[in-house]
């Protein structure tokens, strides 16, 4: 928490400099979010602090601050630790594309929610790293876990753990807050360590950090991930994103980019959460939501009216009002269901409708 709040203090928030609109039209691929809803405790909803969202179909699954909630026909069901739930704080979800399996990061656990029943994974029932669980991932038979004490991976087939630290993997600290899978690796987000790369096939690991050692500014640009302070990680289509608490970084493989708020699109450089959607990146931030298909932006804001979307490109940018906005700036996690968007805020659950 220490280390946190200390990042939390030196990260700088750089306002986008808001420009005409270029010629009064606007041409773009991107996909574009608006009829914004939110979801509250009036809803239903067990609290306002929303740390996750995970669509599965027709049901979206919500972690909270005080239970896990189904949103299934329009209506919310809570989960609670009298149902079998491992701690109210749920952080982390995913989904098995092979049983179906709901996996469930708390703040006292993973669960496993299979058949209507939780099963609990502990540090003293398991071979689990640590109880705070900031990310899980399942990957095939695999699932992968990112804690306060390490990576985690359980073979659901052999029922085996294995646990990855400072001890068998180039980390810093044994401080994991995401992880990600992509083209049969696994990524992981290490507190003051970057990134760690773990090949399926052989077992190895190989680490991306940010080469120049500055901890507080890039000092040479574009020449690996941005800060070794890295909080979230994302993987399609061949490329890489990385969050920090100090910008974005995006990998293809061979050649690393940086963005930051004062030179693109970005709302801010502190980082909660991102997640990439085909060529797409959504970054959610603590000054709001922004989208990124490596070559424009939109950022989505609330307003005391209703919403506001910011484009970016080439350096330009413009402002659209809009009746209806995300439900919090401070957004910290995103999914998608069909033709929606779905916003874990600090205040609140939204869900968007594609417009374009």
């Amino acid at each position: 928490m220490r280390k946190t709040l200390i990042i939390a203090g030196l990260s700088m928030v750089l306002p986008l400099l808001l420009a005409a609109e270029p010629d009064g039209k606007k041409t773009s691929s991107m996909p574009e979010y608006g009829n914004w809803e939110t979801f509250t405790t009036e809803n239903g909803l067990p609290a306002n602090k929303v740390y996750c969202v995970r669509a599965d179909g027709d049901r979206v699954w919500i972690g909270t601050s005080h239970g896990l909630v189904l949103f299934e026909n329009e209506e919310f069901k809570t989960f609670t630790v009298e149902d079998g739930l491992a701690h109210p704080g749920v952080l982390a979800l995913d989904v098995s594309e092979l049983t179906g399996d709901l996996w469930i990061g708390t703040l006292g656990g993973l669960n496993r929610f299979s058949g209507g029943q939780f099963t609990t994974f502990t540090q003293f029932n398991s071979g689990l790293a640590n109880d705070v669980i900031y990310s899980v991932v399942c990957d095939g038979k695999d699932v992968w876990v990112a804690t306060g004490g390490g990576a985690g991976h359980y073979d659901t087939y052999n029922e085996e753990w294995a646990i990855y630290t400072e001890r068998n993997a180039p980390m810093h600290e044994p401080w994991t807050y995401s992880v990600c899978a992509g083209d049969n690796k696994i990524f992981i987000a290490a507190w003051g360590g970057g990134v760690i790369e773990y090949q399926n096939e052989t077992g190895t690991f190989r680490d991306y950090i940010d080469p120049d050692g500055e901890m507080e500014i890039d000092l040479f640009p574009d020449d690996g991930v941005v800060h070794d302070i890295t909080t979230a990680v994302s993987h399609a289509n061949g490329i890489l994103w990385v969050a920090t608490y100090f910008g974005m970084s995006r990998y293809d493989g061979t050649h690393w980019k940086g963005y930051f708020d004062h030179d693109s699109g970005l709302a801010s450089n502190f980082i909660n959460f991102i997640k990439a959607s085909g060529d797409v990146a959504f970054i959610c931030t603590d000054e709001g939501l922004s989208s990124f298909n490596s070559e424009e932006w939109i950022t989505y804001k609330k307003t005391e009216t209703g919403g506001e979307r910011v484009y970016w490109k080439d350096g330009n940018s413009y402002s659209k009002a809009d009746a209806t906005g995300i439900a919090h700036d401070f957004t910290i996690g995103v999914d998608f269901q069909g033709d929606h968007i779905w916003v874990a805020t600090s205040y609140g659950l939204s869900r968007g409708t594609r417009i374009n």
